[in-house]
Order: C-alpha cells, then sequence, then structure tokens
C-alpha cells in the first residue's frame, strides 16, 4: 500500500512522510510545493512552501491538529497548518520559519514530554537545537531551549564539521516517570559527531545530557545514514536500529543504569543485504518489524526469531511486488 502510494506521486517528488494514524501522505516536490494525499490518487490540498525543493516533511503530533513542518534546500524550516476559516475548505496555513543563519537546517523531529511539545532540529555546522512550543494552540510560539553539539563530552569544542545529513529518533515511550530522550547520529566529515548518541533531558538542571553512545570502539566513527527507535509495549530493554556504511546494527539498551549512571548497551546484529546506502529506516507499531529502504531501490523487512537472531523477513521491489 505505502510503496504503492509513492510510486503514485510521479517523478517530481522528493520527499513523503505518512501522518500518525497512517491514513494521510504529505509529499514536497523538487519545485518546492507540498501536496497531502487522503483516500484517493489525486492530492487533495496542495501549496507552493518554499522556492527550492522540500527535503523532507514531518507530521507533528496529532494532538496539535493536521501540521506538518517542510524542510526545504535552501537550509529553511517552515511549519504548516491545515486550518477551516468561516464556511471555507479547509486550507494549509504558513504558520513559523526558522531560519538556519550560515548554515542548512538538515532534519528536524517533533516528541513530547509531559506535555510539552519539543522540537529537535540539526544544522550542518553539527549543531543540535531543540525548541518547546509555548502555547499549544499557536504553533508560531516556540521558544529555544537547547542549543549543543552532538559529542559525548559536552564541555569540548570540536569546531564545526561539515554535516550533509542527520538522523533523529524520539523515545516513542510516554511514560510519565520516563525522562525525554531522543538518539541522533550525523553524517558528516567529523568522527567525533558522526556515531548515534542517545540524549536525555535531566529535570533537576534543565538541561540535556548525552546519555551513552551506540557504537563499538572500532565504529564510532563511522558516518550515520539513518536511526529508528522502537516502540516498547513491555519488553524489558530498548531496541533502537542504527544504520552506517556497514549495515544496520541493532542495539539492546537497558532501562536501568548501571553504577556509572549510564544504561547497558549490547550490539545484538548487524544486518546487511542493501546494495548501497541505507536511506531511511521504520518500525512497525509493536516495534517487531524493522523496514529498510536503500540506494539499491529495495525494501527489506527484518525480524528476529523465538532465539533472538534476527534475520531477512521479506523483500520488496520498488513497485511493492514480492520478491
Amino acid at each position: 500500500m505505502a510503496e504503492r502510494r509513492v510510486a503514485e506521486l510521479g517523478p517530481g517528488a522528493a520527499c513523503c512522510g505518512w501522518n500518525h494514524c497512517g491514513r494521510r501522505l504529505a509529499s514536497g516536490a523538487v519545485d518546492g510545493s507540498v501536496s497531502v494525499y487522503d483516500s484517493h490518487p489525486s492530492p487533495s490540498s496542495k501549496w507552493q512552501a518554499h522556492e527550492q525543493a522540500i527535503v523532507n516533511v514531518v507530521w507533528l503530533p496529532p494532538e496539535y491538529g493536521d501540521a506538518v513542518a517542510c524542510a526545504c534546500a535552501d537550509g529553511t524550516l517552515s511549519l504548516w497548518e491545515e486550518v477551516a476559516e468561516d464556511d471555507q475548505l479547509p486550507a494549509w496555513r504558513k504558520r513559523k520559519v526558522f531560519e538556519g543563519g550560515n548554515c542548512r537546517i538538515l532534519n528536524v523531529h517533533f516528541g513530547l514530554h509531559l506535555g510539552s511539545l519539543k522540537m529537535v532540529t540539526t544544522y550542518s555546522d553539527g549543531q543540535i537545537k531543540i525548541f518547546e512550543l509555548l502555547d499549544s494552540l499557536e504553533l508560531d510560539k516556540w521558544q529555544l531551549q537547547a542549543d549543543f553539539q552532538n559529542v559525548m563530552d559536552p564541555v569540548s569544542r570540536f569546531g564545526k564539521p561539515a554535516c550533509t545529513s542527520a538522523s533523529i529518533a524520539w523515545n516513542p515511550r510516554r511514560s510519565v516517570s520516563q525522562q525525554a530522550s531522543f538518539a541522533i547520529g550525523f553524517n558528516s566529515d567529523s568522527p567525533h559527531f558522526n556515531s548515534c548518541k542517545i540524549w536525555e533531558f535531566e529535570e533537576a538542571h534543565q538541561r540535556w545530557l548525552p546519555l551513552v553512545e551506540l557504537g563499538l570502539p572500532e565504529d564510532k566513527g563511522d558516518r550515520v545514514c539513518a536511526v529508528a527507535w522502537a516502540p516498547n509495549i513491555g519488553r524489558p530493554y530498548e531496541i533502537i536500529a542504527v544504520a552506517t556504511t556497514k549495515g544496520i546494527a541493532i542495539w539492546h539498551i537497558g532501562l536501568n543504569t548501571n553504577s556509572d549512571g549510564r544504561p547497558s548497551t549490547e550490539n545484538v546484529a548487524l544486518l546487511s543485504g542493501h546494495d548501497g546506502e541505507v536511506w531511511q529506516l521504520e518500525w512497525d507499531m509493536g516495534g517487531m518489524t524493522l523496514a529498510s529502504t536503500g540506494g539499491d531501490g529495495m525494501v527489506k523487512l527484518w525480524q528476529a526469531n523465538l532465539d533472538g537472531v534476527w534475520h531477512e523477513q521479506a523483500v520488496l521491489d520498488c513497485s511493492g511486488s514480492r520478491v
């Protein structure tokens, strides 16, 4: 279903993203336009969001209505909301534009914690910025909460690397007792920034701290292509998938911390099979099946058997037929 709909978007589509219930698809095009598809192949809405190509489209959580964030090739980020005014049909209105300044905004991701919406943005100079929405009814009112580099030692400064992409995965668990956290990795010319790291918000001092680094000693400088955090339904550990040029690493992260204040980590599998770079990783709603797409034009589904051994479950070509 997903592969068929993406194929129908046409050659001008640059990126796309499903909303949280999987019923609406937003597509960004190389001409800077954005289209939203509902149950039929023709777009229900289309508008000009930017002058240059859209490189990423991300839906906001459903608690904030129908809204999307659009990252553009010119390095800016815009927020759009679908609203109905008077008796007119719903239309998409621009709510906010974030400028990258001397660098480009590479990616964006949203997360909820204690009723507050957080927005994680990454930049081409290796910076990470966390914004918090001040008013749930006003998508134009954001406040910068934190600004830091993706390194384990937040005190040290490593200059400004040249980053081409970044991948972000917010912890999908919504436990009141659990701190907000996300995983992030860069594709840059500096090994200090590349490796995937989990960041956690420390309530006591109101700051974000690096919790753990996901990478074997010999792999910690590898460029990260994609990151995905699996939903957790009753597991005593978290699962995070990290794609690099060496393959897709599956990590188990303990829910409790050790004596050093950090959780245990274990690399339980390294999946290979794509001919070229992995572009995207996505988990199913139960956190049992991992889907990966790559430059080879294939979609692969991965699962672990009853013994915990990960294997390739299915392969799909670009048209959606099973191989």
